[in-house]
C-alpha cells in the first residue's frame, strides 16, 4: 500500500472518529437540554400555579383580591396541562371555583378546592420523577457512548503518534546513510526496506543508482588508471619542465625535467606547500614569483640553459582550480643564435677585407693615372662601385644584429632626416611588395624637426617592420608607413592590413624566440625583439596596437633633436 493512501486512510478514520464523537455529544447534549425545558417549562410551572392558589385560597375569606391571584393562576394552569388526568383535576377545579365565586360565604368545597390543587401538584411531582430517570438514562447513555468513541479516539491517536514518525524518519534515517557512504565512494551501499510505498521504490531506485556507480567505477578504475599512466609518461617524457599546482598552491606533480632543473626528488615534495619549498629553494621561489622576466638561465645537467617561464591556469565554470608552470627549453634556440651570431660575424668581417680591397681597387681604376678607360668600361666600374658599397652596407648591418645578439650595441646618435630613413625602408621593401601586388601608402607630416637617431639601426627596424607588414597582409592591399611629431617626440607608424595579432599574444611579440601560432613557421622569433632593443638602446619605444582581424600598427618613437625643436612647426596627423 502506498504511503499516501496510508495517510489519507488513517487521517480519514480520525476525521470519521471526530466527527461521530461531535455529532454523538451534540446529539445527547440537545437530548438533555429538552428534558430540562420540558420539566422546567411544563411541570414545575404547574407547581408554582397550584402553590399559588392554595395560597389564595386561604386568603379569600380576608382579601377580595384573592379572588383575582386565584383567578390569575388558574388560568395559567388551564394553559399548561401536560399530564395525562391534568386536564379533569383542572376541570374540576374551575367547577368548584366558579362556584365558590357566586357564593363566597360558601366555603363547604373548599375540601375538593384543595383536592384538585393536590391532584395536580402529585401528578406533576410524578411527571417529574418520571423525567428525571428519563433524562439520567440519556445521561447514562451519553456517558457510554462518548466514553466509549474517546477511548478510540485515544488508542488510535496513540498507535497513530507511535507509528507514523518511524513510518517517516525510518526510510529517511537509512536513506541519508546510504547518499553519506555513496559521497564518501562507497557505492557497495543498499538500502533494504520492507515498506511496499514510496520509501520503498525510493531505497530501490537508490540501490539501482548505487549498482550502476559501482559498475562505472569498476568499469572505468583500470582505464582512469592507464589514462593517468600514460599522462604522466608524456609529461615525464617532454623536454620541458613541467610542474602542477592546486588552488591552494600545493604541489600536485613534477616531472623528471623539473626535477633536475630544482634539485628536488618529486616524491619528497608532492603535496607539499610550495612556498614552505621556496624558502630553501632559489629556483622555486623565482618560479612563484609572478614578474615580468619570463627568460631564465638555470644551470642543469652540467651546463648552463636557458629556460622561458610561463603561468597557465586551470579552471573549471570560470573558476582557478590550479596552476601549471611550464618551463619551455629555449637552450637550442640560444645555440643556434650564438653560433649564428658568431658565423655572422666572422663572415661579416671576412667579407669587408676583400670588399675594401675591391674598393681600393675601384678607386685605382677610377684615377686617369692607371689609364683612360671608354664610357662602357665606365659604367661597369660605376656599377661594380655600388654593389661594392651596398655589400659594404649589408656587412655593416650584419655585424650591428651580432651587437644585439652579443648584448655590445655600439650606437652613433646624430641629428637625422626623419623622411630619409623612411625612404631607405620603403625602397628596400618594394620588390617584396610588386610581388603580392600591395601599394606601399606614405604620409610624412612636413616641417618635421630632425630625429635623434641611429641611422642605419632605425633603418633596420623601419625595413623589418615594413617586411612583416608585407608577409602578413593580404595580396592586392596597402601597408600604410607614416611619421608624424607629438611634442619632443617623432613617431614611425607602420600599419598593415592582414589578420592582426590575438589579444592573449599581444605581450608576448617582443620576446625572443616568440612566434604566433597558426603563423609563418620560419625564423626563430627574433625580429620584432631585436627591433625593440634597437630603439630602446636609442632612448626610444615601440608599441604595437592590433584589433583583430584588422590588422596591426606599429609605433616606433624617438625623441626629436633638441636643436631642431626652436621654432620647428611639427604638426601632428
Amino acid at each position: 500500500m502506498k504511503l499516501k493512501t496510508k495517510l489519507s486512510l488513517g487521517l480519514s478514520f480520525l476525521f470519521a472518529v471526530i466527527v461521530a464523537f461531535g455529532i454523538l455529544g451534540f446529539f445527547y447534549i440537545n437530548r438533555l437540554s429538552n428534558d430540562a425545558d420540558r420539566v422546567l417549562k411544563n411541570n414545575h410551572e404547574s407547581l408554582v400555579y397550584a402553590n399559588n392558589m392554595l395560597k389564595a385560597l386561604e386568603e379569600i375569606p380576608s382579601k377580595k383580591a384573592a379572588f383575582q391571584l386565584f383567578e390569575y393562576n388558574l388560568e395559567r394552569q388551564e394553559k399548561n396541562i401536560t399530564e395525562p388526568g391534568e386536564k379533569e383535576s383542572t376541570e374540576a377545579l374551575r367547577k368548584n371555583f366558579t362556584e365558590l365565586k357566586a357564593n363566597p360565604s360558601d366555603s363547604s368545597n373548599y375540601p375538593q378546592l384543595r383536592q384538585s390543587i393536590q391532584v395536580i401538584n402529585d401528578l406533576n411531582q410524578d411527571a417529574i420523577l418520571r423525567k428525571n430517570e428519563v433524562a439520567q438514562k440519556t445521561a447514562e447513555d451519553a456517558r457510554f457512548w462518548l466514553t466509549l468513541i474517546f477511548t478510540i479516539l485515544i488508542i488510535v491517536s496513540i498507535t497513530f503518534i507511535y507509528n507514523f514518525p518511524a513510518i517517516i524518519s525510518t526510510p529517511v534515517t537509512k536513506l541519508a546513510e546510504g547518499i553519506r557512504e555513496i559521497a564518501n565512494k562507497n557505492y557497495k551501499q543498499r538500502i533494504y526496506l520492507e515498506q511496499k510505498d514510496e520509501f520503498g521504490d525510493l531505497a530501490n531506485s537508490f540501490n539501482s543508482m548505487a549498482e550502476k556507480l559501482d559498475e562505472y567505477e569498476h568499469s572505468n578504475l583500470a582505464k582512469i588508471k592507464f589514462e593517468k599512466s600514460r599522462i604522466e609518461t608524456i609529461i615525464n617524457q617532454m623536454k620541458d619542465g613541467i610542474i602542477g599546482l592546486d588552488e591552494k598552491k600545493h604541489i600536485l606533480f613534477v616531472n623528471a625535467v623539473s626535477e633536475k632543473i630544482l634539485g628536488l626528488k618529486e616524491n619528497d615534495i608532492i603535496g607539499k606547500y610550495a612556498a614552505d619549498i621556496a624558502i630553501q629553494n632559489d629556483l622555486m621561489r623565482t618560479l612563484l614569483q609572478d614578474d615580468s622576466r619570463k627568460e631564465l638561465k638555470i644551470y642543469a645537467d652540467e651546463k648552463e640553459s636557458f629556460f622561458n617561464k610561463d603561468f597557465i591556469n586551470v579552471k573549471a565554470n570560470d573558476a582557478v582550480i590550479g596552476q601549471v608552470i611550464v618551463l619551455r627549453n629555449i637552450t637550442p634556440y640560444h645555440e643556434l643564435n650564438e653560433a649564428k651570431t658568431n658565423f655572422i660575424a666572422t663572415v661579416s668581417h671576412e667579407l669587408k677585407t676583400p670588399i675594401a680591397s675591391i674598393r681600393m681597387s675601384l678607386q685605382l681604376l677610377d684615377n686617369k693615372q692607371t689609364g683612360n678607360i671608354n664610357t662602357e668600361q665606365q659604367l661597369l666600374l660605376d656599377s661594380i662601385k655600388d654593389d661594392t658599397n651596398r655589400l659594404l652596407k649589408i656587412t655593416g648591418e650584419l655585424l650591428n644584429m651580432t651587437q644585439v645578439d652579443s648584448g655590445k650595441i655600439q650606437l652613433s646618435i646624430v641629428s637625422s632626416d626623419a623622411k630619409e630613413i623612411l625612404d631607405y625602408a620603403v625602397n628596400a621593401n618594394k620588390s617584396a611588395a610588386e610581388q603580392k601586388n600591395i601599394r606601399l601608402d606614405v604620409n610624412i607630416v612636413p616641417n618635421l624637426p630632425q630625429v635623434a637617431a641611429d641611422n642605419e639601426k632605425t633603418a633596420w627596424v623601419l625595413t623589418n617592420l615594413l617586411s612583416n607588414a608585407i608577409r602578413y597582409s593580404y595580396d592586392n592591399s596597402t601597408v600604410f608607413a607614416s611619421i608624424h611629431a607629438t611634442g619632443s617626440k617623432i613617431i614611425f607608424t607602420v600599419k598593415d592590413t592582414g589578420q592582426g595579432i590575438a589579444p592573449e599574444y599581444k605581450s608576448k611579440i617582443f620576446d625572443r624566440y616568440f612566434r604566433v601560432p597558426g603563423t609563418h613557421k620560419e625564423g626563430t622569433g627574433l625580429g620584432l625583439s631585436i627591433c625593440k632593443e634597437f630603439i630602446e638602446a636609442q632612448g626610444g619605444q615601440i608599441n604595437v596596437e592590433s584589433d583583430y582581424g584588422t590588422g596591426s600598427s606599429f609605433m616606433v618613437i624617438l625623441n626629436a633633436f633638441p636643436h631642431t625643436l626652436k621654432g620647428s612647426s611639427a604638426t601632428t596627423s
